[in-house]
């Protein structure tokens, strides 16, 4: 298995009273792509969103247990600097109205690049690195607004890339797309996995067996079973994994 690059251990979320995770214990694999599967409401996209600590934004939140990245806690570190080592995609495509050229160089901008030559290259590196820049490197002072619906997905993965983060964390990306847009995009996640590590929320096993190294069981808040894909879809070890893949309830 490769080293792992984020670390969870012992992690509980509640919303208010409601508990979402409970006691979740894994280690991502680096330079991988790690499926999170289940039910809706069973806790995956809560589990996602607090690899980024994008939870922290909603008051009733209440997190224990630890989740390390770098060697830290990062609940402990500076939510900026962990954003932008862990970048996020979102369910729907999500531009910002401004320039395809401005969307990408946005993040940048934040951290302080100023040189446009410097802007010009990380531009096109993003755009290249997503699979797009041929499509649109005619038209980047053109709004994002109106490329199609899976060009903006890539937009979008692009604009995550721009500040050079060591994991992408996607949240169902292809469900707002069609089948052609929805396989370029699974293309581009197993490219990027050479360079990125890659976590991934689907609604669809297709999906997961096509595209993931490992997979993740979550079921009511709990992960039921964590594995290689291959393994899990073939010899799942736990019956409920078993009840789920083969479409016996969810």
């Amino acid at each position: 298995m490769n080293h792992a690059i984020i670390t969870v251990n012992d992690l509980n979320l509640w919303y208010g009273q409601s508990q979402a995770l409970k006691h979740i214990t894994m280690e991502i694999p680096e330079k991988s792509i790690t499926a999170l599967i289940g039910p809706s409401g069973c806790g995956k996209s809560t589990f996602l969103k607090t690899l980024n600590r994008m939870n922290d934004l909603i008051p009733t939140v209440k997190i224990t247990g630890e989740v390390r990245y770098g060697g830290e806690n990062i609940f402990e570190s500076e939510v900026n600097a962990l954003r932008k080592e862990v970048g996020m995609v979102f369910q729907k495509p999500n531009p910002f109205p401004m320039s395809i050229y401005d969307n990408i160089a946005y993040g940048p901008r934040t951290h302080g690049i100023k040189s446009k030559a410097k802007l010009d290259e990380i531009v096109e590196r993003s755009l290249r690195d997503a699979a797009i820049w041929d499509e649109v490197k005619d038209r980047l002072k053109k709004n994002a607004i109106g490329l199609s619906g899976g060009q903006q997905q890539r937009l979008c993965i692009a604009r995550a890339l721009a500040v050079e983060p060591k994991v992408l964390l996607m949240d169902e990306p292809t469900s707002a797309l069609d089948p052609i847009s929805t396989s370029r995009i699974e293309e581009l996640a197993m490219e990027l996995k050479e360079k990125y590590t890659i976590v991934i929320v689907t609604h669809n096993m297709q999906q997961a067996v096509r595209i993931s190294d490992f997979t993740a069981f979550f079921l009511l808040g709990e992960l039921v079973e964590f594995g290689e894909t291959e393994e899990m879809f073939s010899q799942p070890k736990d019956q409920r994994t078993e009840d789920y893949i083969t479409g016996r309830f969810g």
